[in-house]
């Protein structure tokens, strides 16, 4: 089987340098939440049913990112963008709306409070991804 076709000069690519330590904490968040929704919707599912699915999403988009930014190519990078643009929207909405309204949520997500459960690298984790999209761009 080919090798995937990557992205322009190797010293751009996103799984390079600095990029491996982002695909690798990337990498344990996706863990991380992952296994922590599965665990609450099959054994606490009534408690905070939403919390926990959203923490189900942030986890398969750090799946999604960790991959995509782990390949370096073309096509994941674009992935790659959307994902973490995606997880960018969800940490501020869902954190707004934990300090906001903290009754919706009667269980903390990934995302409340910004990720403070997490030390908000959920909050910082985003900026750092799209900062490193943009710096490994092959057009620059």
């Amino acid at each position: 089987m080919a090798e995937p076709r990557r992205v322009g000069n190797p010293e751009r690519r996103t799984n390079r340098g600095p990029g491996r330590i982002l695909v690798a904490v990337y990498g344990v968040f996706a863990l991380a939440a992952t296994t922590r929704a599965v665990v609450q919707l099959l054994i606490q599912y009534d408690r905070a049913p939403l919390a926990y699915w959203l923490s189900l999403v942030s986890g398969l988009v750090y799946v999604v990112a960790t991959i995509t930014l782990g390949l370096g190519t073309r096509a994941s990078r674009r992935v790659a963008i959307g994902a973490i643009a995606f997880e960018l929207v969800g940490v501020l909405v869902v954190g707004t709306l934990t300090v906001a309204d903290p009754a919706l949520f009667p269980d903390a997500t990934v995302w409340s409070t910004y990720g403070i459960g997490y030390g908000f690298v959920p909050l910082v984790l985003p900026f750092l991804g799209l900062a490193w999209l943009w710096r490994t761009r092959p057009n620059r």
